[in-house]
């Protein structure tokens, strides 16, 4: 293959490429401008349920479904997953009259997903249905109906699940988004669900990490320099924490004693001390605090409550070793 053969076949791939990325975000812009009619009553219905977002499908839907489902549940939903044809040899007692099954299905006419429909109807199981045909089967037996808008596949031969996929993984997005808001649920809230990993570590507050009790490093201002070096020292967080009262009245950091070095055993604590050192709440998140001592070029910070008592010591080793950084 020549360079201009090879020249024109890249470009076709890549042709193709934006060919079903254009087609998609045109559909995903049709579905924002047609939402759902149900779309808001369905939110309010999953906030009032009892039991659990049960959502099932089969083949590409399916995998879309089980997404669907761990979004919600990661998002402050309950939810779970049952696979179609499972259903059918045992896992509807998986279903309980207190839970909302969520189907999908583009066609609206998988035989699969007819023992799901049937139980909902024998048990008044409230049934929401995602699919592109209104009239559908599924669809004419849904209580709550969130229909796709017509797009055509970005498929050549417009056959293979491509748009109809996108919006539907979409739309449950967007049913976890607007419950989130609806539920209040915040940054503190998603790091419950998501305590492993970099997620979660960038969830992390400051007082989950940060040594407090008997590891504070904590000197009276009145304090010689030689008992609050020991003390330094013994705690290895690189900083005194220089109190009066309970209350914080400065900072010793290794600059500090470098900076008065000159007969630095002849002044008390206080007197060496930074007294505007710069300190975080317990609440804040790790990543904030991270991002502050990369900023002042510091690698600890007192932690400190609304009274400006010190609380604890977050040192920049404890957020690279929780996976912080």
């Amino acid at each position: 293959m020549n360079d201009a053969t090879s020249s024109s076949a890249r470009a076709r791939v890549l042709e193709a490429a934006r060919r079903v990325l254009i087609t998609e975000a045109d559909a995903l812009y049709l579905l924002a401008e047609q939402l759902p009619e149900d779309f808001t009553a369905v939110v309010d219905l999953i906030l009032a349920a009892k039991g659990r977002v049960v959502v099932s499908g089969i083949g590409k839907s399916g995998h879309i479904a089980r997404k669907i489902s761990a979004t919600l549940a990661s998002t402050g939903t309950p939810s779970h997953f049952v696979h179609a044809a499972e259903a059918s040899h045992g896992d509807l007692g998986m279903i309980t009259r207190d839970d909302i099954c969520l189907l999908i299905s583009n066609s609206g006419e998988t035989s699969e997903l007819r023992d799901l429909v049937a139980h909902t109807r024998r048990f008044a199981i409230c049934m929401v249905a995602i699919s592109s045909k209104p009239a559908s089967t599924l669809m004419k037996a849904a209580d709550y109906r969130l229909i796709l808008p017509a797009a055509p596949e970005a498929c050549a031969i417009g056959m293979a699940p491509t748009t109809s996929t996108t919006l539907t993984l979409a739309l449950g997005d967007a049913l976890a988004v607007a419950l989130m808001e609806k539920r209040g649920f915040v940054a503190e809230d998603f790091r419950i669900y998501h305590p492993g990993g970099r997620l979660g570590a960038q969830m992390a507050t400051v007082g989950q990490l940060m040594h407090d009790g008997a590891e504070l490093p904590l000197v009276e201002a009145e304090t010689p320099m030689s008992e609050a070096l020991i003390e330094m020292t013994s705690k290895g967080l690189g900083i005194a924490v220089v109190v009066s009262g309970g209350t914080l009245r400065g900072v010793i950091s290794d600059g500090d004693l470098r900076r008065k070095m000159s007969n630095l055993m002849t002044h008390t604590a206080g007197e060496v001390a930074n007294t505007d050192p710069v300190t975080v709440p317990a609440g804040q998140l790790a990543a904030q605090a991270l991002a502050l001592m990369n900023d002042r070029k510091i690698s600890a910070l007192v932690v400190v409550d609304e009274e400006a008592r010190p609380k604890g010591v977050i040192h920049i080793h404890d957020l690279l070793r929780a996976g912080v950084a």
